[in-house]
């Protein structure tokens, strides 16, 4: 016996039982009663079991049948929940959406989307916040979560996009003015660095099969990536920051990357997506405009 050979059958039993009535039943699905009947007695067949005692007055279940409809009336409510999901995608979409993400990485590349979203779906409420601390999904409630980080996180995700970080300073910078060719060369110099789940003292670089990790000290260390930068701009020393934050900057020749040809830490940004008894539509919908509005777009730097 194939289990897809029962799960038309499932259902049909599940609305008899609820109805006791194979004309009740064949009118609620919309089918015959002689298909609910035919329906029925192959079920039985195919299970070896009896799960109907059926007179010309009346109609029972058996003690076998109240323990399997229990299984089918699962079925029925699962198979209409997805036919209300379907539904909820095709229509406009409506409801509250709620969204945390990293402060800067949100404000650059979850805003936008955000905005497009909205603009486009007029009853739809979203709550976006926008903070660097620890999310918990399950205990926070949000529908979804933007984490940043070098490896997975253990709930369900999707991977975003990559982020790489790099070394700048300002051109008057000294490590600027006289180039830095060497990470060796870099102990001398002062360093800002991020006071955070990105914090380190020593900076790893790969170029090719070598690698190094080079212990630097911090005179000024911020726990915001967009101060840091200013920091840099202002030259205080050289910043240690994701490549996508200094794009503008690296644009206005406020800021120069040093050792380009040296990879640095590579981090990602995932989408966790809270499992909830009930999918929704609206929440489905938004991760996928939002990983495709992501996907031609890197972080990397230019």
């Amino acid at each position: 016996m194939q289990p897809l050979e029962n799960i038309t059958a499932m259902m049909v039993f599940a609305r008899v039982v609820e109805t006791l009535s194979f004309t009740e039943a064949a009118n609620s699905l919309g089918l015959s009663k002689s298909f609910i009947s035919k329906e029925i007695a192959q079920l039985e067949i195919r299970l070896g079991v009896k799960l109907l005692e059926r007179t010309t007055r009346r109609m029972a279940v058996t003690e076998v049948g109240r323990a399997w409809y229990q299984f089918c009336a699962r079925a029925l409510q699962e198979a209409q929940g997805a036919d209300a999901f379907i539904r909820d995608y095709h229509q406009q979409p409506a409801g509250n959406l709620s969204i945390i993400a990293p402060v800067n990485y949100g404000r650059r590349y979850i805003v936008p989307p955000l905005n497009a979203f909205v603009a486009q779906h007029i009853h739809v409420q979203v709550d976006l916040d926008l903070t660097d601390r620890p999310v918990d999904l399950q205990h926070d409630r949000y529908d979804l979560a933007i984490v940043v980080g070098q490896t997975p996180p253990a709930a369900a995700f999707h991977l975003l996009s990559p982020i790489e970080w790099g070394l700048f300073a300002a051109p008057d910078y000294p490590a600027a003015q006289t180039p830095v060719t060497h990470p060796q060369q870099l102990p001398r110099h002062d360093y800002l660095l991020f006071r955070g789940p990105a914090h380190t003292l020593s900076l790893p670089f790969r170029q090719g099969k070598q690698k190094l990790n080079i212990d630097v000290h911090s005179r000024f260390r911020i726990n915001n990536s967009e101060a840091l930068l200013s920091a840099a701009i202002a030259g205080a020393g050289i910043a240690y920051l994701p490549c996508y934050i200094t794009r503008a900057a690296q644009r206005q020749q406020q800021l120069v990357r040093l050792l380009p040809d040296w990879r640095m830490d590579d981090y990602y940004s995932y989408l966790v997506v809270r499992q909830p008894e009930r999918p929704r539509a609206l929440v489905a919908m938004f991760c996928q405009q939002l990983q495709a509005a992501l996907a031609p777009a890197d972080c990397f730097s230019p």
